[in-house]
């Protein structure tokens, strides 16, 4: 029977010491940090893909014993597991389960770096498509004291995305836009920037109207697909 105590024992296997030093580092793991007190072994995030699809068929008790590891790339690889499982997964009942324990890991502080949201947020919003109170849920985390929950909100948003659905993008953006974290601007920018990429002329009315109070690396990563000459324009508005 597969269990949790078999992906550690593999990713201990193939953790690298002098890695880990450079990923703690990378990722903010000192003190006064985003990731302060994190714990890395040093595994990259191909190794760790290779190691989830091995256990894709873990149960959900023991994915919860990796989402709960002090281990960064453990809690990653039972992520990566539980998208998995969410993607296979044939009723919406299944879905909404591993949706809600997901949600259950965010708010218990495991879901704790950007990285962690940034893979699995995209897919794991999937759920929320067929959800008639999908803003609510988005509004609710957009507006959380909680970093990890606040980005999650625009990332979530990629999801609608990708069946041609950009207001969603839009509203959880206004939310954001006055947020103080360099995180959520990189965020924010960066899903602007896809909208740009799907209808030019949606996000350049957007920065028209928000571009005075927009933080600078948000507008930065949202124009970065634009010509040299727009992007001067709009970064001397």
């Amino acid at each position: 029977m597969l269990a949790a105590k078999d992906v550690v024992s593999d990713l201990k296997q193939i953790a690298n010491s002098r890695k880990a030093i450079d990923l703690q580092r990378f990722f903010k793991t000192g003190p006064g940090d985003y990731a302060e007190g994190d714990i890395f072994l040093g595994i990259v995030v191909p190794q760790t893909r290779v190691i989830a699809k091995k256990y894709q068929d873990l149960s959900v008790p023991e994915i919860n014993r990796l989402t709960e590891s002090i281990y960064h790339e453990v809690r990653f690889c039972g992520l990566l597991i539980l998208v998995a499982q969410f993607e296979k997964a044939k009723t919406r009942a299944a879905q909404k389960r591993l949706f809600d324990f997901y949600i259950q890991q965010l708010k218990a502080g495991y879901i704790n770096n950007w990285d962690l949201i940034d893979v699995t947020a995209v897919r794991m919003g999937r759920y929320l498509l067929d959800e008639k109170s999908y803003l609510t849920t988005l509004r609710r985390l957009a507006k959380s004291k909680n970093l990890w929950e606040r980005r999650i909100s625009i990332v979530f948003t990629f999801a609608f995305q990708r069946i041609g659905e950009l207001d969603p993008t839009l509203e959880i953006a206004d939310l954001l836009l006055d947020d103080d974290h360099d995180l959520i601007h990189k965020a924010v920018g960066w899903a602007l920037r896809e909208v740009g990429k799907k209808d030019g002329p949606m996000l350049r009315n957007y920065l028209s109207v928000n571009v005075a109070q927009m933080p600078r690396t948000t507008l930065r990563y949202a124009i970065e697909k634009f010509s040299a000459s727009e992007r001067k324009k709009w970064l001397n508005a």
